[in-house]
């Protein structure tokens, strides 16, 4: 493969500032370092292709040289427009990934990295919000028969993914990483927590203590986007559909109260459900001036825009990632990133040491399929409990931290019924 020629990126010359980046990410990623060893080792992916769609910055690139160390012949694109980071593109370039991706294409060009990506007939696949598997399953089933499996990064992926389940077209195995403790526990509360906050507040530039947050949907990135809210002084409303979590966020002393009432409060909104439209027409009507929008779900559906600029009588921007839409009334409102996900499109994404653990989870749940994919059938299944422990345990070990083990005695207690 001459991933130079083959490979569709802004500019190779590029290369040496993504070097730097990647070699940044890879000094604060000591469990897939680990991984790493043991996969050069053991060659797991030996003449495999592996297809992977992801937030296509640094972390994601050394995920990718990862699994290049472990034999495999790599592709990758990006799974959002703005996420894309043109030097890292040419970076992995440069390492003999080849790579179709650009940072901001056309839609039909984003769309066209996704089908070259697939037109290189992968074994195995990594995705983000299901977009290869979707094509898979539509527009290029002549693929499918090649397809071992592969793993889902995120809740909008297996939503899709489970749908495909149920109504029995899932022709393949598919692991949901994004279910795994080590990845709902971590990644999505305290790397959604942080870089949320880190994409909002190097775009506005502007204050978050004492103002109005409001965050939509109450689940584990929800959860990290109020506490860390909470920790740069805002107050903090919770919109939620669902009664189990909004019993949770009002226990955990959040106001709760519906979209139509929170609009009028917020001066943040960010939106965190993986759902459509739910910030649209009625809640623009009532927010205040001012009120700045973001996202953090996966597609850009959960705040309409559509709706927004159809209310609107001017629309500039006003910085970068920044737009504002002028209400007939006089109101401004401000849209963040084109409501695509804010911590990427208008950040670098998720620490180093949170991706660590996920993209351990990603490479040690691809090499799981692999092995496995002809006893597991054509299902989605959770990452067993074992890889998910075993990142968690590395993780130990690279912070220096000693736990317990059970003495026989704890473990003949715990495992009988008798007294």
């Amino acid at each position: 493969m001459n991933a130079v020629a083959e490979s569709i990126i802004k500019d190779i010359g590029l290369a040496h500032n993504g070097h730097l980046k990647i070699d940044w990410v890879k000094e604060h990623m000591p469990v897939l370092n680990r991984i790493r060893e043991r996969f050069e080792k053991e060659q797991p992916f030996a003449g495999l292709k592996v297809a992977i769609s992801l937030h296509l910055e640094a972390k994601t690139a050394y995920l990718a040289k990862v699994i290049q160390a472990g034999g495999a012949e790599v592709t990758i694109t990006g799974s959002n427009p703005l996420s894309t980071q043109d030097d890292v593109c040419a970076a992995l370039v440069e390492d003999g990934i080849r790579v179709y991706a650009k940072y901001n294409p056309a839609p039909e060009e984003y769309k066209s990295h996704l089908l070259k990506t697939l037109e290189t007939r992968p074994d195995l696949i990594i995705d983000d919000g299901g977009d290869l598997v979707t094509i898979l399953h539509s527009e290029k089933r002549d693929l499918l028969p090649q397809v071992r499996g592969g793993a889902e990064e995120t809740t909008t992926g297996i939503l899709r993914l489970k749908a495909l389940e149920n109504e029995g077209k899932l022709e393949f195995p598919m692991v949901a990483v994004n279910d795994a403790f080590c990845k709902y526990l971590f990644d999505n509360r305290y790397g959604t927590g942080q870089s949320v906050w880190d994409g909002i507040n190097r775009t506005t530039n502007l204050v978050v203590a004492g103002k109005t947050v409001v965050v939509t949907g109450y689940g584990w990135c929800g959860k990290g986007v109020a506490m860390r809210a909470k920790g740069l002084g805002a107050k903090v409303i919770v919109t939620e559909v669902d009664a189990i979590k909004a019993v949770e966020a009002y226990m955990d002393g959040f106001e709760v109260m519906p979209m139509s009432e929170a609009a009028k409060h917020g001066d943040y909104f960010v939106t965190v459900t993986g759902n459509r439209d739910v910030i649209r027409k009625e809640h623009f009507a009532v927010m205040k001036d001012g009120a700045i929008l973001s996202n953090a779900g996966h597609f850009d559906v959960e705040v309409n825009k559509v709706e927004l600029e159809a209310l609107s009588t001017a629309k500039r921007v006003v910085r970068k990632d920044i737009e504002e839409f002028q209400m007939e009334d006089g109101r401004k409102i401000y849209l963040l990133a084109e409501g695509r996900l804010v911590n990427l499109a208008a950040g670098d994404g998720h620490p180093a040491e949170i991706m660590d653990m996920t993209f351990a989870l990603q490479a040690v749940a691809l090499e799981y399929v692999n092995k496995n994919y002809q006893q597991i059938g054509k299902k989605v299944l959770n990452v067993p409990y074992e890889l998910d422990e075993s990142v968690a345990r590395y993780k130990l070990e690279a912070l220096g931290i000693k736990i317990d083990s059970l003495t026989a005695e704890q473990k003949e207690y715990l495992e009988s019924w008798v007294e």
